[in-house]
């Protein structure tokens, strides 16, 4: 598998299809090649809910052979209908979240539909999310069926930390690739009122905020020139107003970490709310 590769986790469900989908048009603007992943997980305490068995059912060697021609129809139908892109499909075996962190490794991108069924059952409901997007060693974009629209900025949120820069120097290039506006969003959060320091003065807390963010934007600047950038900077909340800017946006591109107004992305509520409430495919890119 090429570190070049966008990795799609794929079980044939309707989110699965519009992950793939998400994937073959980026594959189409970056001429990656693209490899769909079925996990499959042998033995599960509710039961295999897969393609071609009953739920409730393990599977036996017919089920995979089911899988298998599901994943190579798919990848040979998605080949077809993109001529010139690489089209891949391949099945592996084990713990779906496990299983994806560790090929994400040798991928360039990993995409991963919301909701599915076999081995992606309720990724988005509990731990599996969490652990594929916090571990993964590639960035990993979540896209949910309905909200994977084409037009609008790309919209990343920056808080200077190293996760933050790695983030912002991947949606640039996406927002070049797709000739669209990158919105860069620096939130800080205000102090509360028993912890306001002697002297403090909000406008000033901005624009320092604003500096900051300018300097962390001259070298995309610079390496992209015709990307037009709009930086927005305000004190509140970073999950509610990065929500908000997913509204109009057809990408938000967050670290995985960060400090600030982003402390404990993908450790606590603000991830949450980002794969729940975004109304647009979120990106969560870590250092490796």
């Amino acid at each position: 598998m090429s570190g070049d590769e966008i990795l799609v986790g794929y079980d044939g469900s309707a989110d699965a299809t519009v992950a793939l989908n998400w994937a073959l048009d980026e594959a189409g603007r970056s001429g990656r090649p693209v490899r769909l992943a079925y996990v499959f997980e042998w033995l599960t305490v509710a039961g295999w809910v897969g393609p071609g068995v009953a739920p409730g059912i393990w599977p036996d060697e017919h089920a995979r052979r089911q899988v298998e021609e599901l994943v190579r129809k798919a990848a040979a139908d998605a080949a077809a209908e993109r001529p010139g892109l690489t089209v891949h499909g391949e099945v592996f075996d084990g713990p779906p979240a496990l299983v994806l962190q560790e090929r994400s490794a040798q991928a360039g991108m990993l995409v991963l539909g919301s909701r599915g069924h076999g081995g992606f059952g309720g990724l988005l409901a509990g731990s599996t999310a969490v652990s594929v997007t916090a571990h993964a060693h590639c960035p990993v974009v979540v896209v949910r069926d309905g909200q994977a629209a084409t037009s609008g900025p790309v919209v990343v949120g920056v808080d200077g930390s190293e996760s933050s820069l790695l983030a912002l120097g991947f949606a640039v290039e996406r927002a070049e690739q797709r000739d669209v506006p990158l919105r860069v969003v620096r939130v800080w959060e205000p102090p509360g009122e028993r912890r306001v320091p002697p002297g403090f003065d909000p406008v000033e807390a901005t624009a320092t905020e604003r500096a900051a963010a300018e300097n962390e934007l001259a070298r995309w600047r610079e390496t992209f020139p015709d990307v037009e950038v709009d930086l927005r900077v305000s004190p509140g909340n970073p999950a509610a107003l990065l929500v908000e800017a997913s509204r109009d946006a057809q990408l938000v591109v967050v670290g995985s970490r960060g400090r600030g107004g982003l402390r404990g992305m993908l450790l606590g509520s603000v991830s949450q709310q980002l794969l729940h409430h975004a109304r647009c495919p979120v990106a969560v890119v870590r250092e490796g």
